[in-house]
């Protein structure tokens, strides 16, 4: 059943993302700042609101075999499954709002939809990737405060007067994941797995939802404070998923 689930999520986001696919093939995500300035992403919410729809699906799939697990051993199998299907549909539902306009006060609720600030762009991907959080108040807090959300202080890394260069070697080192990065005035995503680093946000130089690379990450860059957590490696928070217990935001 695991095996199969998984399967079906991925057939489920790569069948709503095949025009994504076509218009906007992986390699363009690795292109250079210049070449990024003269493409036009498209908003996607159709593909977003049906990969929102089946995670919630299988969400509650995972969560009644979490359930009916006999042993410790079953139990983390099917966190293990849980972990591959946000791995696997978190860096999608992100996607689909690339191209979306940003604004200091933007508070979209769907791809395309509006303009969208960068506390609300990481709180509205987490409610609609399952997680049972306050969207609002989530995105109004400060970067660290998001993240701790969802993670204890234990499971965060800070780094303050880093070197670029030198804090990316770090992160480099840490487990693959869906990480929250916080900044000086900033909040997004980091997406480590085998295919590198992304990091994906709203707003920067574009001022919209995009996807960068560590070249092209000024935010990061320019940066004094960095704060980052990894949240589909913490078993507690994907136990937390499963069951649909609340968030309450950290303040």
């Amino acid at each position: 059943m695991r095996t199969l689930l998984i399967t079906l999520a991925l057939f489920i986001v790569l069948a709503a993302g095949a025009v994504w696919l076509i218009k906007f093939p992986p390699t363009s995500l690795m292109t250079t700042s210049d070449d990024k300035k003269s493409q036009t992403y498209v908003p996607d919410p159709e593909a977003y609101a049906v990969t929102v729809a089946e995670i919630k699906a299988h969400r509650q799939q995972l969560a009644d075999e979490y359930q009916q697990a006999r042993t410790e051993e079953d139990r983390q199998k099917v966190i293990e499954s849980a972990r591959s299907l946000l791995d696997l549909t978190m860096p999608f539902l992100m996607r689909c709002w690339l191209g979306t306009p940003w604004d200091f006060n933007g508070t979209a609720t769907e791809p395309g939809g509006g303009k969208i600030a960068c506390g609300y762009f990481v709180s509205t991907i987490m409610r609609d990737a399952g997680f049972n959080v306050q969207r609002i108040s989530l995105a109004q807090q400060p970067s660290q405060n998001i993240i701790l959300t969802f993670l204890p202080r234990s499971k965060l890394h800070i780094k303050t007067a880093t070197k670029y260069s030198d804090y990316m070697d770090i992160v480099r080192r840490k487990n693959h994941g869906i990480y929250i990065i916080g900044l000086d005035k900033h909040v997004g995503f980091l997406i480590y797995n085998d295919h590198g680093l992304q990091f994906m946000h709203s707003g920067g130089v574009l001022k919209k939802v995009v996807c960068e690379t560590q070249q092209e990450a000024y935010a990061i860059e320019h940066s004094n404070y960095r704060v980052i957590g990894n949240l589909t490696a913490n078993d507690q928070l994907i136990k937390k998923w499963l069951s649909n217990k609340p968030f309450p935001t950290h303040r």
